[in-house]
């Protein structure tokens, strides 16, 4: 080892807490020092490991148990929490222990005592804000607190004399949200009558003169009418899961004044007691944006009539869909109907609407939040979104921005085309938030990773490394998983259980969970010191689902326009090219140059446009720019007719229909295109040949559950191909690009162990044999010295399957033994006995080998749950996923042998069979947590070749 990297790695990788602070999320260790990539992949420094959200369960924490925990984390190979203040659960027994008050001196004290342990350790510490979601306290008043305004219609038909009172309008008025506040007021700002079919505003009648009285009275002249009433309601929301000290009102994000007041009330009650933050602290945090629809503020008005050049409320009635929980649109028969010209009135306000909240909350809780941890020295780590944010630019300016992935049904099993959620951890969210961070430069992107609520018990390592994988793919580089539960030793089994995936020692898996740990941590090590490539935007219609639904609540929206969104990024990365996505801002301040768009650290030279109807007057003429100078543009179902918005867009309708006349004069690079019905992976590369878009690796047989990506680093290439299958093998065939590919050797290098190893090619090509749940990590570098790949034999038309039968034993965590004969391996839920078994299982039997020097390998073909092999008494490997194939050689000998196979379950049927244990029953068997019995133990056949 040269003497500076020595050097370098003493004073600098021995100490995480220090390097963490020293280290800018936008650098990275192997452009600073000349550190070798693979010595950084090999044996990753702690900051590359994974954080865990930590859920402090009512706050009610204790000195030892806090220190045992992170003992804990720290021997798994976790480098640090995401300290969480939450609610404690219900259904589940406290033990007597106090809840500690947020920000009491108590509450500082144990967080204090925290700081100091986590870094005695080597440990690092986030603090999410506040405690639950989103922001807020009992001690937020008036117009601190958040607001919404609503509509209520009632549908009337006349001639008829009609009277409501406001005490029924305001019953009705009240929206379905997760999180009521009970001090909620009402105010009504409105009444109106209208026809059941609007045509004009001039249909409209006014009858909020009466608003005085407390009552509606109206003549119902014949035919069918609709009233709506208008209804701010303040301090509508309490926080979700909020520990004591933060429930209450949630916070009101469009008010600055207040915004600043709460987070300078957190930050001066913790410096008062334990000094400055920033030795303390990576950063604070703030979880997703469930603002529940709040869409109001005391000077919306007069911020819409400056920022928009006209009023607002004559309209407003008209623009608002009725809401729902989370806060999501409820687009089903809201009142009256419109003609097509009013909709188009409507849609364009609607528009306008949206992008006023979306600029005050940028600008008065983004900003303020990034600001304020800026002058506490600690970076900011946000999740910036919700319904309110913009999706691309709300990342733009954190430290540290996140994403979201979760373990759900279907993962591993489906790649649907019909809905996204179906077979992806990553959500909508992700592509926004990871294209942000390239845009700007950021390597380091975060990601709550693992959250679960749907297969609570049920998560393998397995499913958990799919969805990892997944992550991966969407362009996040550094997980916090999803989580871990305070929970002292002595409580009731299975302990305290607030959210997620169940990561607790008193999961069977938890000795396994290293491995995946391990495997994570070389993934985000070597992924830090790259650049995320991609030479193709897409534009989403960002502008036509405001104006048409109005914001939606991601990571999970109810609408998604077009709904395919997501499968044209896929069907790109699953073709052997990458992209970002990009916005309007993003066009509009761009150079188009020498057939490139180029913002910042980025360069596309072809732009999506996915049924983008919608765009402003500037952004045309920039595409117009792109495409003079040499880019290309290709329309998805349509191409832009029309400005959003209100004011003067008449006009800038024009001007964008000039812009994209002129654009079509350059046939050859702006180009319409048909979406498939379905096959989209098939359909981009059909587009692909066609129009000479040239994939940096081409794939001979794309696939939904085969995808890629590609980062670059100093003298080397980086690709990452992922199977998120669970079940399937594939075999594909890959072409590096002749400029990848020149006078570089490419290698797999190996997450699991660190290892690496040269892939041979034949004319440039090369085979990937890609298992389930697999990932390969293939790098181009000029290193030529190393060992060959010996890829896994997986079959041979000469084998030997063991048909003696088998001995099997089952240690149960409640601590009873099984032991039953059985002839015939079969999944261990259709044996009566074993249906809720949890724990490990021993499966024993002997077999001859006439040759051992000819035998290599044992398969234990179909495994549910983490797999030890021992023959003869010697361990043959731990396998966690994917193929159970191990390498047998040197463990065989001639006559006979004998094999233990120890498999380790999940927990999940056993849960079910605790019908007087609340917390089991409440995440298995109740409402939408009901989950199946799980395939379990070792399937077979279990071969030798």
């Amino acid at each position: 080892m040269k003497r500076r990297t020595f050097l370098v790695q003493g004073s600098l990788l021995t100490t995480a807490f220090t390097f963490r602070k020293l280290l800018p999320s936008s650098e990275n260790i192997y452009e600073r020092t000349g550190i070798s990539l693979y010595s950084i992949f090999k044996n990753p420094d702690t900051i590359y490991r994974p954080f865990v959200r930590w859920w402090w369960n009512g706050d009610k924490v204790e000195h030892d148990e806090l220190a045992r925990e992170l003992r804990l984390l720290k021997e798994a190979g976790i480098d640090g929490v995401e300290i969480n203040p939450i609610k404690f659960p219900a259904r589940t027994n406290d033990l007597g222990k106090r809840s500690l008050e947020w920000l009491s001196q108590e509450w500082i004290e144990m967080l204090e005592f925290t700081f100091e342990e986590a870094k005695s350790l080597g440990m690092g510490c986030d603090l999410l804000v506040g405690s639950g979601w989103p922001f807020g306290a009992e001690w937020l008043e008036g117009e601190e607190r958040s607001q919404v305004v609503v509509i209520v219609t009632k549908k009337l038909e006349g001639p008829a004399n009609y009277e409501v009172s406001f005490e029924e309008l305001f019953r009705e008025a009240s929206p379905s949200i997760s999180s009521p506040f009970r001090e909620r007021q009402m105010e009504m700002f409105s009444v109106k009558l209208v026809p059941s079919i609007i045509n004009s505003i001039d249909d409209v009648t006014d009858l909020s003169g009466q608003i005085p009285t407390g009552f509606v009275k109206c003549k119902i002249k014949e035919g069918k009418y609709v009233l709506y009433a208008l209804v701010k309601i303040n301090a509508f929301m309490q926080v979700i899961q909020g520990a004591p000290g933060a429930t209450g009102p949630v916070l009101n994000y469009y008010n600055e004044a207040a915004v600043k007041k709460f987070l300078a009330n957190m930050s001066d009650r913790i410096r008062e007691k334990i000094g400055p933050l920033s030795s303390r602290i990576r950063s604070f945090f703030s979880d997703s944006l469930e603002l529940e629809g709040a869409n109001w503020c005391m000077d919306m008005q007069t911020e819409f009539q400056k920022r928009r050049g006209y009023g607002l409320m004559k309209w407003l009635p008209f623009l608002l869909y009725k809401i729902t929980a989370m806060g999501n649109t409820l687009e089903s028969d809201n009142g009256a109907e419109y003609n097509t010209d009013f909709t188009e009135i409507i849609q364009r306000i609607r528009y306008d609407f949206e992008l006023t909240k979306a600029e005050l909350i940028h600008e008065r809780f983004l900003n303020s939040f990034v600001n304020w941890c800026k002058e506490n020295k600690v970076q900011s780590r946000v999740q910036a979104y919700g319904r309110g944010y913009f999706p691309l630019e709300g990342s733009f300016d954190a430290d540290i921005p996140e994403c979201e992935t979760w373990v759900r049904p279907g993962l591993g099993a489906e790649m649907s085309e019909t809905d996204y959620r179906l077979g992806r951890a990553y959500t909508m969210i992700n592509k926004y938030v990871t294209s942000a961070a390239h845009l700007k430069g950021k390597k380091h992107i975060s990601c709550e990773e693992l959250t679960n609520i749907h297969m609570v018990f049920n998560e393998s390592l397995e499913l958990m490394k799919i969805a990892g994988d997944q992550s991966i793919i969407s362009g996040t580089t550094h997980p916090i998983f999803h989580g871990f539960n305070y929970s002292p030793p002595d409580a009731l089994f299975p302990g305290w259980v607030i959210y997620g995936s169940f990561i607790n020692e008193r999961n069977p898996w938890w000795p396994f969970f290293r491995c995946f740990i391990d495997y994570k941590s070389r993934l985000s090590a070597i992924l830090q010191q790259a650049t995320f490539f991609a030479d193709i935007a897409i534009l989403p219609a960002i502008a036509d689902l405001w104006s048409i639904y109005g914001a939606q609540n991601d990571p999970f929206p109810v609408v998604m326009h077009p709904s395919w969104q997501t499968l044209i990024w896929e069907a790109i990365h699953q073709n052997g090219n990458a992209c970002d996505y990009i916005s309007e801002q993003v066009i509009q301040d761009a150079v188009m140059q020498n057939g490139y768009m180029q913002y910042g650290p980025r360069k596309y030279h072809i732009i999506f446009l996915t049924k983008v109807e919608s765009i402003h007057t500037a952004t045309a003429k920039k595409l117009f720019d792109f495409v003079a100078c040499g880019g290309k543009i290709f329309c998805i179902e349509t191409c832009p007719y029309k400005a959003p918005g209100w004011k003067d867009h008449e006009q800038r309708d024009k001007e964008v229909q000039e812009y994209v006349t002129r654009m079509k004069g350059y046939p050859d690079r702006f180009i319409i295109l048909k979406k498939p019905d379905n096959g989209f992976s098939g359909w981009f590369k059909s587009i692909q040949e066609k129009y000479a878009i040239n994939p940096y690796v081409s794939i001979d047989s794309p696939d939904p559950f085969i995808t890629q990506v590609r980062y670059q680093a100093k003298d080397c290439e980086i690709f990452l191909f992922v199977n998120s299958s669970i079940n399937e093998s594939y075999e594909i065939k890959i072409t590096p690009a002749p400029g990848i590919i020149s006078r570089k050797q490419p290698w797999i290098w190996d997450a699991e162990n660190g290892e690496r190893y040269k892939l041979k090619m034949d004319d440039n090509k090369i085979i990937l044999d890609m298992g389930p749940a697999d990932l390969k990590l293939i790098v181009l570098d000029k290193e030529k010295k190393g060992p060959l790949y010996k890829p896994v034999k997986t079959s041979d038309s000469d084998f030997l399957k063991l048909t003696k039968p088998w001995s099997i034993t089952g240690r149960h965590i409640d601590g009873t033994v099984i032991n039953r004969e059985i002839e015939i391996l079969k999944d261990l839920r259709e044996i009566p006995g074993w249906v809720n078994f949890c724990g490990n299982i021993i499966y024993r039997t002997n077999f001859e080998v006439g040759n051992s020097t000819k035998t290599e390998w044992m398969n234990l073909g179909k495994v549910f749950g983490v797999s030890e092999l021992f023959i003869n008494g010697e361990n043959a490997g731990t396998r966690w996923y994917g193929r159970r194939i191990y390498a047998v050689a040197q463990y065989l000998k001639n006559g006979n042998n004998n094999i233990e196979i120890k498999i380790t379950t999940t927990m999940g049927n056993y849960l079910k069979s605790l019908v007087a244990n609340p917390i089991a029953q409440f995440w298995t068997n109740e409402g939408r947590t009901i989950q199946p019995l799980q395939s379990m133990g070792l399937i077979g056949p279990v071969t030798i070749y």
